[in-house]
């Protein structure tokens, strides 16, 4: 009998239906993808202030 697995993945600049599909594409059989928490990653504060200070 399958067993089912929790798994929490972290990405970046990847969106849920894209991770779904890959995970398929891959053989593994995707029940649910939940956003649990988004953030910024690292780095990006930075950008956004650089590109404040240009303007």
């Amino acid at each position: 009998m399958p067993t089912k697995h929790n798994l929490m993945v972290k990405v970046i600049d990847a969106r849920a239906g894209e991770v779904q599909k890959v995970l398929k594409n891959a053989g593994i059989q995707v029940v649910s993808v939940v956003e649990v928490y988004k953030e910024d990653a690292p780095g990006q504060e930075e950008k956004g202030a650089e590109t404040e200070s240009k303007a």
